[in-house]
């Protein structure tokens, strides 16, 4: 880490995989782990960054598994959407009991638990310092999180779209599998598209691209890699234009 504290991003679109929130047994909702993400993300609140996070649930629900029993694709999503809700309120609560004010605001509207998703009401969160957790993806079957994560980071006119996951960047070829894997430091969206990245929905990258929307690529578990990011270091896999 170096000694300056300034951040070079304003404004992010954190996104997180549901698998993050997952404990050893790879499923379900351990409060460890939410703690674990919460006090990452209160080193970057804590610079007055302001934080937008899309949530995966990966770690309640995956479509594939319907999809393979018959089940209509509209329908695996819609649960899937739901499911994503159901990780934004774990991570609200962890959020909270460290004293970081976090609202959830979902696409699949359910004013019971949830604001609904309003883009200038995100935004005045944020401007408030409040963390905004977007849940239910974009509303709609067929598109992933990443998509919405996307997505949201335009609406928001966020600086810069962090994905966090568990490798530390992007490789020439599955690092587990060929120890010559190379990794890269910087990318143009074009070599990502080429590479066909695989820690990033295509769509994803292209919403990115055509709207110059800067994406990083971290593992979010490595100490201070979250903070190194919003500070401007080398960190990852930074993908952005020629």
């Amino acid at each position: 880490m170096t000694g300056t504290n300034t951040p070079r991003y304003k404004r992010i679109v954190l996104k997180l995989s549901g698998e993050v929130m997952a404990g050893p047994q790879g499923f379900g909702i351990d409060p460890n782990q939410a703690a674990t993400i919460a006090q990452k993300i209160k080193t970057i609140h804590v610079l007055g960054v302001e934080v937008a996070i899309v949530i995966g649930a990966g770690n309640l629900w995956r479509g594939n598994i319907g999809l393979h029993h018959g089940m209509e694709r509209s329908t695996a999503d819609h649960m899937g959407m739901i499911a994503t809700v159901m990780n934004g309120l774990a991570l609200q609560d962890a959020l909270e009991r460290i004293d970081v004010p976090t609202r959830v605001q979902t696409a699949v509207e359910m004013n019971k638990v949830a604001e609904p998703y309003i883009r200038l009401r995100a935004i005045r969160h944020m401007e408030k310092g409040r963390v905004v957790i977007i849940a239910g993806g974009t509303g709609n079957p067929f598109f992933t999180t990443d998509t919405a994560a996307a997505l949201r980071g335009m609406e928001i006119n966020a600086d810069v779209l962090i994905k966090g996951t568990q490798v530390d960047g992007v490789y020439s070829a599955d690092p587990k599998k060929n120890p010559d894997a190379t990794r890269f430091d910087h990318l143009t969206y074009s070599d990502a598209l080429n590479y066909r990245v695989r820690v990033m929905d295509l769509t994803a990258i292209t919403l990115c691209m055509d709207n110059q929307l800067p994406l990083i690529v971290l593992n979010i578990w490595e100490d201070h890699s979250l903070q190194a990011a919003v500070l401007g270091e080398q960190v990852g896999t930074l993908i952005e234009g020629d």
